[in-house]
């Protein structure tokens, strides 16, 4: 019944879906040709634009504790990340390594990443049906779970062992969401704004205004979510009487049931979606002679049209804007503006540390080859998830409570990823204008001449980044308010101007009729009557330059006029141009030089290699009691007769041992196992906390006798390859049980005082900037303090990095220490 009930009512969406896509289809087609005749757009951007950023990269690999439901163990698998972002795992990294096919893919769109069981049974206690409440139906075997969870399709549950490792792994899945969520491309300037406005007056005919979170994902997912909207609630009423056996099986059940019927109704959404863009686009040329044949004609009948419907439309919109839309423009601007514009200036201020960075080290060891390592390590900054972090929390802070029943907004996180998209676009497009700005200049050079290459360079994009970031901003509020004010404005106009509108079609000229539509005619009344209090408002914004936005009037056309001839340019393969050292990349097996993995590009050397594999033995949920039984089974536990929560409770309390602050310079110091359940041991090798966090490379997991023999064979290679350990993996498939394992030897515990051989240099950038005050002052950083005058008709240029001589000479001081130090240790 539900097959058939979830068959019928796709077949009802997509059937309405498909007549609007086709009527909004030709109306984009329409706006598009007429775009391409009259012109038009904004400011230019002063920043270049990489159009493959990610080719032969990979983003991220290591391994992860994962849960499986079919044997209720969790399992050490090896997980790879790759330039879509789609999660690929495989029993262990040899089989990845061979090329064989995954053990399954997970594309994150739609997904929430969790840090918690409670924030995870928050969010099934409304998901699933009422009498099925939220008891938990796992134990964690750490205290760090990663959970992805979805409304429709099936959970993931992982596990790691350290915070560290849980913060490093909760970026880079964040990352993976924020990315396929962002699924419709901007580049198809038809396909896209079809089928956005079809969904949404879809959505609208079923009373649904205002912003949409499961509008994420490629064009299959979104319809699919769009079925499920309506579908789950019957689902629910037929399925769940239904259900037999204790809680937890009742819980599997019904996740198991709304997956399955998730992939049916995405499979036969991708193939009628298919079909109907397969329709549309062989009208497509048709369609578009006949409109440029006629093009004036259609202009002058819609504007015709446009008139009369004003007529009808403004002095209602009027009235609802000034009572209900002009007093809260100012305050929503207001909370858009400050965390977004935090976001911004957390962005230019990673880029700016990272080019001082580069500046004090050039200073110490003033080569070619220096640079080019440290623009390995820059090259792929806007896609490093640890590194953007700091970034994007900034602009996670935006919050429109007060507002969000007001104006029907589901919730800020549709605000929060576009702006940190739009974040990471600029962090590229400033890391790739400043690499083929570098790559020019140092062709042309003396080496004696290096250090104030790069600050002149440095200055060049800083003040291009400066004018971008600015019209970028100004264009998201605008986009954010309209996303805001439209929805509310048509849910409030529609009922009274509705049944006025078919008269208006008699006025459209049969042949015209496919290019102009009344309700979208009607949509653009609205939209122009409040956009001119919203531009307003933007620009009394950058006139009181607040947040250090620029005014309309300052433009810096051709202020480069050679830049543009860089843009057609490759990213730059500084390692095989320069010839400095090939950095080595976890997780990508034999093709190493080939492909790139952009998160170990930032990592500092002499972190250990990925882990092996091993499985821990961990209570399924066959022991977690029914409500009835919950007070009998406690005081069982609390008698031990309760093994299986027992062991759950014990594993869920282990705590890593202390990170081995020296590296592989101390083999015993790596040979401190937790104690998991059961007697089993999980082995760290961890690297230095502050270079693994920022690194990327997982924890190592083994037995102990795999870690003497890995530690043996790196002793013996040590003199050859330095970097290199060699380790034996267990079998995909081995389970490490007690009796299997030897005794953990005793923990040897590394001093407080101990300190990081090569830490991450913090350079003292003049862009560390405090909180901004409440006067509404800006987000400017001292680096960035007068940028624009009055007058002025560019911005200036930035302070230099060079503007304490003693503080960069001290840190190349300190840079040669580590260096000896680094060197000592190594021999």
């Amino acid at each position: 019944n539900g097959d058939v009930i979830s068959f019928t009512r796709t077949g009802e969406v997509m059937g309405e879906f498909g007549r609007l896509y086709e009527q909004q289809y030709a109306v984009a087609l329409f706006n598009k040709v007429r775009f391409d005749i009259e012109g038009g757009g904004g400011p230019q951007p002063q920043l270049l634009h990489r159009k493959i950023p990610l080719e032969n990269k990979s983003i991220f690999s290591g391994s992860l504790f994962q849960y499986l439901e079919e044997n209720k163990k969790w399992r050490n698998r090896f997980f790879f990340v790759p330039d879509s972002y789609n999660i690929n795992y495989y029993d262990n990294k040899a089989a990845h390594d061979r090329r064989l096919h995954p053990k399954g893919t997970i594309n994150c769109a739609g997904y929430k990443v969790l840090t918690s069981i409670e924030q995870y049974l928050d969010l099934i206690s409304n998901s699933l049906p009422a009498k099925m409440g939220s008891s938990p139906f796992l134990k964690c075997a750490t205290q760090f779970p990663l959970i992805l969870w979805h409304p429709y399709a099936r959970h993931y549950y992982f596990c790691v062992v350290t915070e560290k490792e849980q913060q490093k792994w909760h970026a880079v899945l964040q990352d993976c969401v924020r990315h396929t969520n962002d699924g419709l491309s901007e580049d198809n300037k038809v396909q896209t704004p079809a089928f956005t406005d079809a969904v949404r007056l879809y959505r609208q005919a079923q009373r649904n205004y205002g912003t949409w979170e499961m509008m994420c994902g490629v064009p299959s997912q979104i319809l699919s979510n769009l079925v499920m909207e309506g579908l789950l609630p019957e689902l629910r009423e037929l399925i769940s009487p239904r259900l037999k056996g204790k809680l937890y099986e009742r819980q599997k059940n019904w996740m198991l049931i709304s997956d399955a019927v998730y992939s049916l109704v995405q499979g036969q959404c991708q193939a009628q979606y298919e079909a109907l863009l397969q329709k549309c686009e062989a009208a497509c040329s048709s369609l578009e002679a006949s409109m440029r044949t006629d093009m004036d004609q259609i202009i002058t009948s819609k504007e015709h049209v446009t008139n009369k419907i004003r007529a009808v439309v403004l002095p209602k919109a009027e009235k609802l804007l000034k009572v209900s839309i002009q007093p809260y423009i100012s305050s929503i601007l207001d909370a858009l503006m400050e965390p977004t514009s935090r976001g911004f200036s957390e962005v230019r201020d990673v880029f700016f540390r990272e080019l001082v960075d580069m500046s004090k080290n050039t200073l110490n060891e003033g080569t070619k080859e220096t640079i080019a390592q440290h623009m390995e390590k820059i090259s792929m900054l806007a896609f490093h998830p640890v590194k953007m972090q700091s970034c994007y929390e900034k602009v996670e802070q935006l919050s429109l409570e007060g507002l969000q029943q007001r104006f029907d907004v589901s919730s800020p996180s549709v605000f929060v990823q576009r702006a940190q998209i739009l974040m990471r676009e600029q962090m590229d497009d400033a890391v790739y204008t400043f690499e083929q700005i570098l790559h020019q200049s140092l062709e042309s050079q003396a080496t004696e001449e290096l250090c104030k290459t790069i600050q002149r360079c440095q200055d060049r994009v800083i003040k291009k980044f400066d004018y971008d970031s600015s019209t970028v901003r100004k264009r998201f509020f605008r986009e954010a308010l309209l996303q805001i004010f439209i929805p509310y404005m048509l849910k409030q106009l529609s009922p009274s101007c509705a049944s006025e509108l078919p008269r208006f079609q008699e006025l459209i000229f049969e042949d015209f009729s496919r290019f102009i539509l009344v309700e979208n005619i009607f949509e653009e009344v609205v939209l122009h009557s409040v956009m001119k209090d919203i531009m307003m408002a933007v620009k009394e914004a950058a006139v009181q330059r607040r947040h250090n936005l620029y005014r309309d009037s300052i433009v810096l056309s051709n202020s480069d006029p050679s830049l543009h001839l860089l843009g057609e340019n490759p990213s730059i393969d500084w390692t095989g141009e320069y010839g400095g050292e090939q950095e080595e990349v976890d997780g990508t097996g034999e093709d190493r030089r080939r492909m790139k993995q952009v998160v170990s590009m930032i990592q500092v050397e002499g972190s250990p290699v990925l882990p092996g594999e091993s499985c821990i033995e961990v209570p399924g949920v066959n022991d977690i009691p029914e409500e009835e039984e919950e007070e009998q089974e406690e005081e069982e536990e609390k008698d031990g007769d309760g093994d299986g929560d027992g062991d759950g409770e014990e594993s869920s309390g282990c705590k890593a041992s202390p990170p081995d602050q020296n590296g592989s310079a101390s083999p015993k110091s790596s040979e401190n196992p937790p104690d998991l359940s059961n007697g089993s041991v999980l082995k760290e090798e961890e690297a230095k906390p502050e270079e693994q966090a920022e690194g990327g490379v997982p924890l190592r997991v083994e037995t102990a006798t795999e870690s003497a023999s890995a530690l043996e064979e790196k002793g013996e290679g040590e003199d050859s390859q330095p970097m290199t350990v060699v380790e034996e993996q267990l079998p995909s498939n081995q389970e490490v049980s007690e009796e299997e394992l030897p005794p953990p030897p005793p923990s040897e515990e590394v001093p407080s005082g101990a300190t990081e051989v090569v830490p991450e240099s913090t350079p003292e950038a003049p862009s560390d900037f405090p909180p901004p005050p409440q006067d509404d002052s800006g987000f400017q950083s001292p680096t960035s303090e007068g940028v624009e005058g009055e007058e002025e008709e560019e911005a200036p240029s930035p302070q230099p990095a060079e503007e304490h001589p003693e503080k960069s000479v001290g840190s190349a001081q300190e840079a040669e220490t580590k260096t000896s130090d680094s060197e000592t240790r190594e021999q």
